[in-house]
């Protein structure tokens, strides 16, 4: 996958130094070289870090993304090898990280707004470290260095071209892993790779079977489906599943294990390749991940999270997604993963929470409880549907539209063969359904929880269909 950029990593000096200066303004310690930590946040955040290069191509302000999505954390991106050699840590393969200040600004701006960061080591292109320091035990000493420096308690590996077909290498990156894993107690270790129609490639299986061989086993595997024949959240959903499918067999876990285990990472608008990622494809990876627990759900870049002028310049950029959006619409979706409600403006709507009436055999919405896609319960007289996690929206009355509305309660629920007055479409097997879709199938109306594709109502091992009962209730 490239990381498209626009700025060339060899920044002019005067660009870097006024970009310094200006995120220094915002830490809460102008003379500090080290970011102040702050409690961690729980591991629903690290999984839902997207990625921003501090850097280059136009760093946006991230206290400014934060108050306008809910996010509250970010992938700082990348740690490379110095561009003339050797085993010391640097930000793009130019900033020392031990003389570092205008990163370590950016970090205490996130902090002092409740956030917190992670750092990724690797990407696309550079000179990585598992490259130049010989050992596992070398890499990880470099890598040790980023971890004390910025007090993190999440650490990225983004193994891919051209690194990950140098077997040496990646043993060293995996190693080194499972290193930091085990000296820095609780520390998030998460794994990304190159994704494919078939989940991922030789190489990426490569490093999967390298974690097996040294018994190591990271927070998560994500892949990245883009920049590969995909276009559209069903070529990724379809190589999710391929994925997981190989994570089974890799690890020889069962299917829930696997999905706790897999992750996601996202382009957002238009590709390198000139593939086409909207909100919409988005929200189905979204319902997806959150359908199936996955436990990342992440994408490329911040950066690019606002929109080109024109719109869609038919071209691709470092600094915005070539696609027509409103400012951080993408990140909106990250926040949504971690279980916040992002930002919707100054409207609010005041909502009575009513006792369900009698024969609504689901339990009563709660507004303070947090419900995962697929939960069921009732309100208002009615059973409701949750289309993906969540918590404090109120069913038939939410601007995130998470409820489907199955109808008035009944208090018992026959099976029927089919009958007259089936109003919803046809179940299909050869068509794909978002999460919300609703279909007609042997006399009942059935609503899909999550993305689904030849999974039969009422007959499917991911128990993807809601029943909500006859036709005609």
């Amino acid at each position: 996958m490239q990381r498209l950029k626009v700025a060339s990593y060899a920044l002019a000096a005067s660009a870097v130094l006024a970009g310094a200066t200006a995120i220094a303004a915002n830490a809460s310690d102008l003379s500090a070289t080290t970011a102040t930590p702050n409690a961690a946040l729980g591991s629903n955040w690290y999984g839902a870090a997207p990625y921003v290069m501090p850097l280059d191509n136009d760093p946006p302000d991230l206290s400014q993304v934060m108050a306008a999505t809910g996010q509250k954390s970010f992938m700082l991106a990348f740690i490379l090898a110095p561009g003339g050699g050797g085993c010391t840590p640097t930000w793009d393969g130019t900033a020392a990280v031990s003389s570092d200040t205008a990163v370590a600004g950016m970090i205490n701006t996130v902090r002092a707004n409740g956030g917190d960061v992670e750092v990724s080591v690797g990407g696309y292109g550079g000179t990585k470290l598992g490259q130049t320091c010989g050992t596992a035990e070398a890499t990880a000493a470099a890598y040790q260095q980023v971890i004390d420096k910025y007090q993190l308690k999440a650490i990225d590996f983004d193994l891919e071209e051209p690194e990950y077909e140098n077997t040496a290498a990646i043993n060293n990156e995996v190693g080194a892993a499972q290193i930091l894993q085990r000296n820095n107690p609780g520390l998030y270790v998460s794994i990304t790779t190159a994704g494919t129609a078939e989940g991922t490639g030789y190489f990426g299986q490569n490093v999967l079977n390298t974690a097996k061989s040294l018994g190591f086993t990271p927070a998560n595997y994500s892949i990245m489906p883009f920049d590969g024949g995909f276009n559209g959240a069903s070529s990724q959903i379809s190589a999710l599943e391929a994925f997981h499918t190989k994570l089974m067999n890799t690890f020889g876990w069962d299917s829930a294990t696997a999905y706790r285990h897999e992750g996601v990472s996202q382009m957002n608008g238009r590709s390198d390749t000139g593939e086409y990622f909207r909100q919409a494809d988005f929200q189905s990876v979204l319902d997806y991940a959150t359908g199936h627990g996955l436990s990342r759900y992440t994408f490329w870049s911040v950066n690019r999270d606002r929109q080109c002028s024109p719109a869609e310049p038919g071209t691709t950029s470092g600094t915005c997604s070539s696609v027509t959006q409103g400012p951080w619409d993408f990140t909106k979706f990250t926040a949504k993963f971690a279980g916040a409600t992002p930002p919707t403006g100054t409207t609010t709507t005041t909502t009575t929470t009513k006792p369900p009436t009698q024969g609504c055999s689901a339990p009563a919405w709660n507004p303070t409880t947090a419900y995962n896609g697929g939960a069921v319960v009732s309100y208002n007289g009615h059973t409701w549907t949750a289309k993906w996690w969540t918590q404090g929206d109120t069913p038939g009355n939410n601007s995130q539209n998470v409820w489907t509305d199955n109808g008035p309660c009944t208090a018992t629920t026959t099976t029927n063969p089919p009958t007259q007055g089936c109003s919803a479409p046809a179940w299909n097997p050869t068509t794909a359904y978002n999460g919300g879709a609703v279909v007609s199938y042997n006399g009942h109306t059935w609503t899909a929880k999550w993305w689904t594709q030849g999974d039969t109502p009422g007959n499917n091992s991911q128990n993807v269909w809601t029943d909500n009962g006859p036709c005609g209730q």
